[in-house]
């Protein structure tokens, strides 16, 4: 284990490097924010009631996301895997005496939070001293903040063991980008709108997807959207997921590593 907290502690520190690139980023972020915020408040102003989810819980729900998008998102990291795989030069990671699936869950687990470290404080700044109804809220409990604080790192493990199933389907397809995987989770994980808000019928079947296991339950532990007992299935169900994905790619490595061929070899 002391070589995967090596590896993790390079990584993070080598991430934390890119303060410009942060900065950038905050500004897509906050414009982000502001912009779907605004735009559910015209639809809430004109009926409240149609709505599955109170504003204030949304304007949470959109905040905590945009702080913790590097964390949670899909897409944007792990290039470098993928990019060892296409080119060959894999073989130089399997020359090393270290289990290839535990390195790279820990590098990029690495990599998503130093990005989250020099992000997410600023937006949790000025979304809390916004004024109402566009400012957030904390948790209404004590529990409901310490479920949050669970499910967060539960749905990190969860987006980085789908995105290594991503990434390892490079194996097969030699391509760089397989956009369907993103698509996928980032709008069954409530990316694009709060599952909440899907049609009923779609709404229970997709929150028993694994996709439901990443962002969607945090984001909506935190805006008060899911409490109780509710959020207690919603983690364990997040840990279930964790393990299957966790197993599945572990078995993919191994069958790939088996057909692997490098330069010929």
């Amino acid at each position: 284990m002391k070589q995967y907290l090596s590896l993790f502690r390079i990584r993070f520190i080598n991430g934390l490097q890119y303060r410009t690139a942060a900065l950038a980023g905050l500004s897509t972020q906050f414009a982000w924010g502001f912009m779907e915020i605004l735009a559910f408040s015209a639809f809430y102003r004109a009926n409240p009631d149609a709505f599955p989810m109170e504003f204030a819980h949304l304007v949470s729900y959109v905040w905590i996301q945009e702080a913790f998008l590097a964390l949670f998102m899909p897409y944007g990291v792990g290039g470098n895997i993928v990019e060892t795989i296409v080119s060959g030069n894999i073989s130089y990671d399997l020359a090393r005496p270290m289990d290839l699936y535990s390195r790279w869950f820990f590098e990029t687990i690495a990599e998503r939070l130093s990005r989250t470290v020099l992000r997410c404080a600023p937006i949790l700044l000025v979304a809390f001293i916004l004024p109402p109804p566009f400012g957030m809220s904390l948790p209404s409990n004590f529990s409901q903040f310490l479920m949050f604080l669970v499910s967060v790192p539960t749905a990190a493990f969860a987006v980085t063991a789908y995105c290594l199933l991503d990434y390892m389907s490079a194996f097969y397809t030699m391509n760089r980008y397989n956009v369907i995987f993103v698509i996928l989770a980032d709008f069954l994980g409530g990316g694009y709108i709060p599952i909440p808000f899907f049609p009923e019928p779609f709404r229970k079947f997709a929150e028993l997807l694994p996709f439901a296991a990443m962002q969607n339950m945090p984001l909506r532990i935190f805006s008060g959207d899911i409490t109780g007992t509710d959020a207690l299935r919603g983690i364990g169900l997040q840990v279930f997921w964790v393990a299957v994905m966790i197993i599945c790619g572990k078995m993919l490595m191994k069958h790939s590593l088996k057909r692997v061929v490098t330069q010929g070899g």
